[in-house]
């Protein structure tokens, strides 16, 4: 038997965006043991209820973040330092089904925070949904109790919205429009 190809699907290229001591770019298997030992922190999951992710589980999450590029077109990145190639976290922009919106999320490695890491990668994906993917208004969601996270909401433009339910589990919803957004980017 001989294989015929038929037209490529079109791909989905995942764009790498540079901030000014970052690198946003697509997830490889490199990143792997990393983001696995970054999970290890328990700090990292007190407010999302996702714990500790060994390598598998990571390996798992990975590739459901690639395939949220594929069909949606925008996704989470990996973050790394810009001059070290240090690996930092991820950030970028999710959609789940029955989402409020398409949020803007980060995780950085606890040893990282406090360096203004968060705001700089979430500002980079804002940024995106706006020119890039064409949205009207990006949310971002955590626990009410998540001083850190709200904070850096904050930062990123966003203010509050309102109350919401995250997998069963009490949620505030922070938004900015895309008219705030231009509004403040002049």
């Amino acid at each position: 038997m001989t294989l015929h190809f038929g037209p490529p699907s079109p791909g989905r290229q995942i764009p790498t965006l540079l901030t000014e001591r970052l690198i946003l770019r697509d997830w490889r298997a490199e990143d792997i043991t990393p983001y696995s030992r970054m999970t290890q922190e328990p700090e990292m999951s007190r407010y999302t209820g996702g714990g500790p992710m060994d390598e598998e589980a990571v390996w798992r999450h990975a590739a459901f973040q690639l395939g949220h590029w594929a069909l949606r077109g925008f996704g989470m990145w990996v973050v790394r330092d810009r001059f070290t190639g240090e690996f930092i976290g991820r950030a970028g922009l999710y959609e789940e089904l029955g989402w409020p919106g398409v949020e803007v999320a980060w995780t950085v490695r606890r040893d990282r925070w406090g360096q203004g890491l968060a705001p700089e990668a979430g500002t980079a994906a804002v940024e995106f949904a706006f020119l890039h993917v064409g949205v009207d208004r990006v949310v971002s969601i955590c626990h009410p109790d998540n001083a850190r996270s709200r904070r850096v909401m904050e930062k990123v433009g966003l203010a509050l919205d309102g109350a919401w339910s995250l997998h069963g589990r009490p949620s505030v919803v922070y938004a900015i429009t895309r008219e705030t957004w231009t509004a403040r980017s002049v």
